[in-house]
């Protein structure tokens, strides 16, 4: 349709001002305007319906589409998004499968154009992806590795700051318990954890970062009172590098979620906050699908542990060939009556076993758990007190 050289929208206004003026016909103010017949009844349509605002150039694009996301899947989309604000295009995807068919349920892609189009996705900014740091643990089933962590304090409404111990299996990503405590400290910790053992059994290895009451920088192999409890339990306590948190990526992913539902706002105080979040373990582990587990939730790929919580700690006998001592209340062993050697004060009225490596070393075991070395002949020459070394030099 040719115009002349003004703008269209010109155009099509002096055409329906000659039109109304009722001095030319159709035919006339086609051939004055070089229009076809069906464009000029087509604007004058318009005109009369909605003025000059139905002039303005409109969309070209089909009314409907043969392939458009059907208005009930839409709705079920935006309702589960409303429902679970923090969960992705994927996760909203898998749960359509409960209410559609394979062939109704729209792609990743469309999920996540219809929740952008509805105003549903904001724009992140792009994390720099950091190379994973050894030691990773890549459990090859479940209850072979949990791992146990504080997530950062947050105040709650009362001004007072609630801290969440989370325990969570690392294979199936089952979150056992998002408790919130006042205090980090080895008390509540291990009546947390008691709690947990007595229902889902023990683990071969428990993964912590080296904040308390896990582990410990300063003390021999980082071990703490909560760590020799393990140890008594059989479970080997294992701690990622300082300054590494990335090394149990997997939780702390966790702690992100948990976050932004529990405590962005928090609740009025610890009572109302634990029910926030028990309602985030049980979301966590029964409906929201993970990525990681082919799309199926932690409760479908978990099943509790064949180790039971023992509990009455059993006694442990040492092999005939170590010399078997008690750790004092200063927390050193005597040697030979004349010299001390320190080992920790977590392993008071404790008993360690001795083994002799030769040339003097002698190697220092809790129960089977080796801690460190000491030299026979150091005593001896220097007639003082020494600490345990875990590496010989």
């Amino acid at each position: 349709m040719p115009w002349k050289e003004t703008t269209t929208m010109e155009q099509k206004i002096e055409f329906i001002c000659e039109w109304r003026t009722g001095k030319y016909t159709i035919t006339e103010l086609c051939k004055g305007f070089d229009i076809y017949r069906p464009t000029a009844y087509k604007l004058i349509s318009r005109f009369e319906k909605q003025g000059f605002e139905a002039l303005r150039e409109q969309s070209r694009a089909p009314g409907k589409h043969p392939n458009a996301t059907s208005e009930n899947i839409v709705d079920g989309i935006l309702s589960l998004k409303t429902k679970y604000k923090h969960w992705g295009a994927k996760e909203i995807r898998e749960l359509l499968f409960k209410d559609f068919t394979k062939q109704e349920v729209p792609s990743v892609v469309t999920v996540h154009n219809i929740l952008k189009k509805n105003g549903f996705v904001c724009p992140q900014k792009r994390m720099r992806r950091v190379e994973p740091v050894y030691p990773i643990f890549n459990p090859k089933s479940c209850n072979e590795v949990w791992s146990a962590d504080y997530k950062g304090k947050f105040l709650m409404g009362n001004k007072i700051y609630c801290h969440p111990l989370t325990i969570a299996d690392s294979k199936s990503r089952f979150l056992f318990t998002a408790k919130g405590h006042y205090h980090e400290n080895l008390r509540s910790a291990k009546a947390e954890f008691t709690k947990v053992f007595r229902t889902f059994g023990i683990p071969q290895q428990i993964y912590t970062d080296n904040g308390s009451p896990f582990g410990s920088l300063r003390t021999i192999q980082r071990f703490t009172q909560l760590s020799y409890w393990f140890i008594e339990l059989g479970i080997t306590p294992v701690f990622s590098d300082p300054a590494h948190p990335e090394q149990n990526g997997r939780h702390e992913r966790m702690h992100r979620d948990l976050k932004a539902a529990c405590a962005k706002p928090s609740a009025y105080d610890l009572k109302a906050q634990q029910r926030r979040l028990n309602h985030f373990v049980k979301e966590y582990n029964h409906i929201r699908p993970h990525e990681a587990l082919d799309m199926k939730t932690p409760a479908d790929m978990h099943h509790f542990s064949t180790r039971p919580f023992p509990e009455k700690i059993p006694n442990f006998d040492y092999d005939a060939n170590y010399k078997v001592l008690k750790v004092t209340q200063n927390g050193s062993i005597r040697w030979k009556s004349y010299y001390w050697v320190y080992v920790t004060a977590a392993l008071i009225r404790k008993y360690v076993g001795i083994q002799e490596m030769g040339n003097g070393i002698w190697r220092v075991f809790y129960r089977n758990t080796f801690l460190g070395f000491f030299d026979e002949k150091y005593l001896r020459n220097n007639e003082q007190a020494t600490r345990l070394e875990t590496n010989l030099v």
